[in-house]
């Protein structure tokens, strides 16, 4: 397997990132290429494994064969590498730039804090795949003569739409936007991933025969009903993009949003779109010369932040109600699980102000337009400590504190009664179906990706893409040579 000492021999490198006072001067993603030669080096250090945990329950959701195409690229052989990775992962140009790379917590190198550059690897197979022409259409050789809808074209349902097309099934997808790709388009920055990756993925698709039809709202401007009768069968694949509710007073306030909007818009003039949509009616935000206070702690939050530098925030504050977690974990009692760490985004590194273990109490303003937050610092059980009240300038603040479920008017709304929800963990209420076979309540309607299990990771939504598409096929066939 590869080079046997290469772990030993070769420090860890992964990609470098434009200085930061060049990158909030655009909205292209900002990580310098490595070359072949270097990222061959990165691949020898994977080792010989006995038990991969990379790649296992506690790695890779979609269970990429990390080290054999480690030992692939190491060996210089990009075409088999690239082969090996799409036979489980159907976008790794994605996942290479906006997944946090489980499979590098769980390496066993990880133990030293020296993880194989797993994703690094993964996002350079990926655009060696593009460079020599290897990713191009692959129509199936016989159709079915079944149909199948998707509702949604975000990543769970783009990874379903192209492996029920190679089954040789007549494919179409329904999306709300007037372009596909879901959040992963309008939700994430282009400084993380650039679109142009989604439209070639769309156009090798649309080679293969999948038909796209956007500014289709299922549910108001399509019945489920007609798209039940039409088909043999349905996928939704939705999303989840009710925001959680924060009930802070003064949110009402001018200058206050929830962080999708603000992102949706930037994206939408980015991609040389109107700023509204049907989906996303709002006047247009701006954080130009402005105070930003960002409630939330994660990736949304996170994105908020990189947005308003880029379009010239004079101050971001991110405020986030949990403990500053630890510098360094304890390796020997969470590996090779996710750790909770301290981490520190590349849009928080642009000069966010973070504040830990920190309420937002109310929004305040004058004249309808806020002019401040109020907060305070919690204990352990996030309980207001008395006294610890402060106020931070804002002119603009963004809630992002999660994502509820799927949306209520369309699907949801027309199949009241008859689709069951199930309430999780996070009190989020998302559609009810099994991870077995992605069945809903109502007969020949399947769900998978956010849709079903709540806000999760783009790769979660492809291995629940994935993984639907396989059982459908087999309703539809009585048996799948689909993998799951």
């Amino acid at each position: 397997m590869g080079k046997v000492t290469g772990f030993l021999e070769i420090d860890r490198q992964v990609h470098k990132y434009q200085p930061a006072s060049d990158r909030i001067r655009h909205f292209r993603e900002f990580t310098l290429p490595m070359s072949d030669k270097e990222v061959e080096k990165q691949a020898a250090r994977c080792m010989d494994c006995g038990i991969p945990f990379c790649h296992g329950p506690t790695g890779c959701p979609i269970h990429n064969q990390i080290p054999d195409w480690n030992d692939l690229v190491y060996n210089g052989d990009w075409d088999n590498a690239i082969r090996n990775l799409h036979s489980t992962n159907n976008f790794p140009e994605f996942t290479g730039r906006i997944c946090p790379a489980p499979c590098e917590e769980a390496c066993t190198l990880n133990l030293e804090d020296i993880p194989v550059a797993i994703k690094t690897v993964e996002q350079a197979i990926a655009d060696k795949a593009y460079e020599i022409g290897h990713i191009r259409p692959y129509p199936p050789e016989r159709k079915t003569g079944k149909r199948v809808a998707i509702i949604g074209s975000g990543p769970a349902g783009m990874a379903a739409a192209q492996q029920l097309g190679r089954a040789g099934h007549d494919v179409h997808v329904y999306e709300r936007e007037s372009r596909p790709g879901g959040l992963m388009r309008y939700g994430i920055p282009d400084f993380k991933i650039e679109k142009h990756y989604i439209d070639r993925r769309i156009e090798q698709m649309q080679g293969e025969g999948v038909t796209f039809h956007c500014d289709v709202n299922v549910g108001v401007d399509k019945p489920v009903a007609e798209l039940l009768a039409e088909h043999d069968a349905v996928l939704y694949c939705g999303g989840s993009e009710t925001p959680r509710a924060a009930g802070i007073p003064g949110d009402d306030l001018g200058g206050v949003h929830d962080a999708m909007p603000y992102l949706v818009q930037q994206n939408r003039r980015v991609g040389g779109e109107p700023i509204q949509s049907v989906a996303w009616p709002s006047h247009p935000i701006i954080a130009g010369g402005q105070h930003v206070v960002v409630v939330g702690g994660g990736d949304t939050a996170s994105d908020c932040v990189g947005t308003a530098f880029r379009q010239g925030a004079v101050r971001v504050t991110q405020l986030d109600i949990r403990p500053q977690p630890p510098e360094k974990e304890d390796k020997l009692s969470v590996w090779p699980y996710w750790a909770t760490k301290m981490r520190t985004s590349s849009s928080q590194a642009e000069g966010a102000e973070r504040e830990f273990q920190v309420a937002t109490l109310e929004f305040i303003g004058e004249e309808g337009q806020l002019t401040g937050v109020k907060c305070c610092e919690v204990d352990d059980k996030r309980k207001p400590i008395p006294g610890t009240e402060f106020v931070i300038r804002a002119d603009l603040a963004f809630i992002a504190i999660g994502f509820a479920g799927p949306v209520a008017a369309g699907v949801v709304s027309e199949l009241d009664g008859q689709m069951k929800i199930a309430t999780d963990s996070r009190r989020s209420r998302n559609v009810e179906a099994n991870d077995r076979d992605y069945r809903t309540s109502v007969d020949r309607l399947y769900a998978a990706g956010d849709v079903r299990r709540g806000q999760s990771l783009v790769v979660w939504a492809i291995r629940e893409g994935r993984q639907a598409a396989r059982s459908i096929d087999e309703a539809l066939m009585g048996s799948s040579v689909l993998p799951r």
